[in-house]
This record gives C-alpha cells, structure tokens and sequence, in this order.
C-alpha cells in the first residue's frame, strides 16, 4: 500500500442485495480512487451466490486492498454498521451505499473535506440521489448522463466552503471517527435503518458542536434515495420533534442554491475547454 493510500480513510461498503449495482459500484471504486486504499464489503447475510461470486472475482482483480466479510445471519442494517463502525476504532470511515457509483477522486476530496475544518464530523458529497445534497435540483432524483469524470472535474473547480447540511445523507458520507466514539456511535437499539440511523447521529452530532457539511468539490452517483425502515422516522419525531420541519425548510429555502448553479455552469465551461481535456484525470 502507497502511503498516500493508507493515509487516506476506510472505505466501508454495506453489501446489499441488488448484484448489478454492486457490480457497478466496485467497478467505479477502482476507477475513481487511488491503488491500495482500504476497502471493506461488510455483508449482513445480504448477498446471493452471484453477488458473492461477484465479489471474490474483484477482490482477486481489484487495485486496491480489498476485505471481504459476511454474517451468517443478518442483525439488521443499522446494527451491523454500527459493528463495523466500532471495529474501525477512532479511524474515519467513508461509508459508500452498494449501489452508489462514486466519481474519481471522491475519497481523496472527502478527506480534504475533514482536513479543512476539525468542527466538521460528517462530509457529504454532492449525488443526483442526495435528498438535500442533491444536484441539479434539491430533493429529486435526477437522472444524469454526464461521465463521472465531468462531473469530478466540474466538483474540484467549485470554492471548498462546505456549508452545512441538515443532516448526512447515505450515499455516502465520511464519518471522523473521533466525533463518532465521542456521540456514541450508532444507535441500533432505536433504529434499524442506516437512513434513520445517520440521521440520529448527525443531529447528535451537530447537539455536541460539530458540522455535518457538503463535500461540494465530489460527486457520487445513485439510482435511488436510502429509505428508513418502519417506524423508524416515527422513532426520530419522538427524539427530534424538530426534525421534519428543519429538512422541509431547508429544502423549500434550498440555501445552497447558488452553489448548485456554480457547479452547472463550471459543467458548461468544460464544453468551452480543450476537447483534448477529457483524456485526462481530474485533479486532485
């Protein structure tokens, strides 16, 4: 492993059941991040033969350093991230959705993200699936055709303010571990969703005095948004009866409106560049 790699974070990937996206996801995780960073497929009993076969065909191929672990029975989402999570000790982590396509150097501009500002405690990147971290609309699920690499290169022009966020959104977020062990971890016990449960501990999170902010220099890709499981948001109106109307509010106001058209309009100088620009990596 490169010292660069190894000083970069843990990527966590919560295997799920869906075998083409996860094909697509370590796919994309070998083209757009550095060769030896760590990667771990936790499997809470979720995945089938070919999603298995799937697995063991990247972990013998891929570029990076690879980890593969399965349950022999499922503990639930919430719960078996939260394992995870504390078998990683103080270690920031970037937990990556299975179905999620991150753009290149989204791991790299993550850990900037944290670099940048010791109040931050969760860095979300940029998605066209990312409820208030969506682009080009706030809140929808926009169908994108742009190349990852267009997207990475249009990201890393945007300033490195990282407003805040509401909340972190599951497509994929670096957690600083210190800010974690120091909230309490996951609550498994209240909630059984990761949707529910990142919610949870960014709001105790941002109670302790830290940020939960936009990583708006990198994008990854979603299909589709995370959902809670039942009674799971009901569980968060109990706990945080403001929550509801602070996302609302936020996504009706969308504060990070001129950010989203800086980024479009950083995506249309790219057409006005050299078309020879496209046969390189973005920067770092």
């Amino acid at each position: 492993m490169s010292p660069a790699a190894s000083s970069l974070p843990i990527i966590l990937v919560p295997v799920g059941v869906d075998e083409d996206a996860l094909d697509a996801c370590l796919a994309a995780l070998d083209a757009g991040t550095p060769a030896g960073s760590r990667v771990w497929l936790a499997d809470d009993a979720q995945a089938g033969p070919r999603a298995t076969a799937i697995i063991e065909a990247w972990l013998k191929h891929t570029p990076l350093q690879g980890a593969h672990t399965r349950r022999a029975a499922s503990i639930g989402e919430a719960a078996h991230l939260d394992e995870a999570l504390r078998a990683c000790g103080n270690a920031d982590v970037a937990i990556l959705a299975s179905d999620a396509r991150p753009a290149p150097g989204w791991l790299q501009e993550l850990a900037a993200c944290l670099a940048r500002d010791p109040t931050i405690a969760t860095a979300t990147p940029w998605s066209n699936a990312g409820e208030a971290a969506s682009w080009p609309r706030v809140g929808e699920i926009a169908g994108l055709e742009e190349a990852p690499s267009r997207l990475a290169r249009a990201c890393v022009q945007l300033p490195a303010r990282h407003p805040d966020l509401p909340a972190a959104v599951g497509h994929a977020v670096l957690v600083r571990g210190s800010a974690r062990v120091r909230a309490g971890g996951l609550d498994p016990s209240s909630y059984r969703s990761w949707y529910a449960a990142l919610i949870d501990l960014s709001l105790r999170l941002s109670g302790l005095g830290w940020r939960n902010a936009l990583c708006e220099t990198a994008f990854v890709l979603r299909d589709g948004e995370g959902a809670p499981a039942d009674g799971d948001m009901d569980r968060l109106s109990v706990r945080w009866p403001a929550w509801h109307a602070r996302l609302a509010n936020f996504l009706m106001g969308d504060p990070l409106h001129a950010v989203r058209a800086q980024l479009g309009a950083r995506l249309a100088e790219l057409d006005r560049g050299s078309p020879q620009q496209d046969l390189f990596a973005p920067a770092p």
